[in-house]
């Protein structure tokens, strides 16, 4: 081979050399798919890592069983109340208890906390009683619901809705109140209508602090929930963790604050789930 053709093959060499790789750019599902899959595992690792020390330390004998049962036998115990039955009973009983009491009481949060936001006479008649009952703690206002509606269904989950007005309440006020006011100057122009102004305007902006009091309301009522069901009930989660107390069961009682642990987070999981959705439009929110 002449120095010739040595020079007239070494371009293409170099040039098959240097020739950059075709990437292939990666599907937005997959990439969605591992990022959600990154965040599991770096929300697990603090979790698990508790659990397993905790298995460690009670494995050992440095605590009694009595006062802090291992992770492997919180969860014979509930298997065990699983297949006999028992805590999806109580479950049931306890779902229901909420529900109702979320729906009452944070459904009425959420029409006084627009009324008040909107109407400065509603505010100055009604805010100042409602901000006083919100300083009384559950606690105290419990032995007089037993007096006025004895240990029934009716004093537990008027108990429930009380803890889940308020945050609905304040967080609805505060969004209606903290709307832009060159919103309305915007409005004005477009001669919008009070009703549009308020459906178009006003509660879309507010949307954001809603779903929050949604959250804290939710939270609350399953404060609440535990509040009822401690104080004189013959059913429910509550009653399970109390009654698990006297016999020294203390596996069935992590069972049941575990219980309360899961749901609580599932709801509030729901509650975000849409947060995401309907906020969408916001530029400020990362969800």
């Amino acid at each position: 081979m002449n120095n010739s053709e040595v020079l007239q093959g070494r371009p293409v060499a170099i040039a098959k050399e240097t020739q950059p790789a075709i990437s292939v750019p990666e599907e937005p599902g997959k990439s969605k798919q591992r990022e959600r899959m990154r965040t599991i595992i770096r929300g697990s690792i603090l979790p698990l890592s508790v659990l397993l020390l905790w298995q460690i330390i009670g494995s050992t004998g440095l605590v009694t069983k009595t006062i802090l049962p291992t992770p492997v036998e919180i969860t014979k115990s509930f298997i065990e109340l699983l297949i006999s039955g028992e805590l999806y009973k109580h479950l049931q009983i306890s779902l229901f208890r909420a529900a109702v009491g979320f729906l009452l009481g944070g459904g009425l949060g959420l029409l006084f906390g627009v009324l008040v936001g909107l109407f400065r006479r509603f505010e100055d008649s009604v805010d100042p009683s409602i901000q006083m009952l919100r300083t009384i703690p559950h606690l105290a206002i419990t032995p007089l619901f037993i007096l006025w509606f004895g240990f029934g269904e009716f004093s537990k989950i008027l108990l429930i809705a009380k803890g889940a007005f308020f945050p609905l309440y304040v967080n609805t006020f505060l969004g209606i109140r903290g709307v832009d006011s060159k919103l309305f100057d915007v409005a004005r122009v477009l001669e919008f209508s009070r009703f549009k102004q308020i459906t178009k305007l006003v509660l879309p902006a507010a949307l954001p602090n809603v779903l929050l009091g949604l959250r804290l309301s939710i939270g609350v009522a399953w404060l609440g929930l535990v509040v009822a069901e401690l104080m004189g009930s013959s059913e429910g989660v509550g009653y399970l963790i109390l009654d698990a107390r006297q016999f020294s069961q203390t596996s069935i009682v992590f069972v049941g604050i575990a219980i309360f642990a899961f749901v609580g987070k599932g709801s509030d999981s729901v509650v975000r789930y849409f947060e995401k959705k309907m906020l969408k439009w916001r530029d400020n929110f990362n969800g």
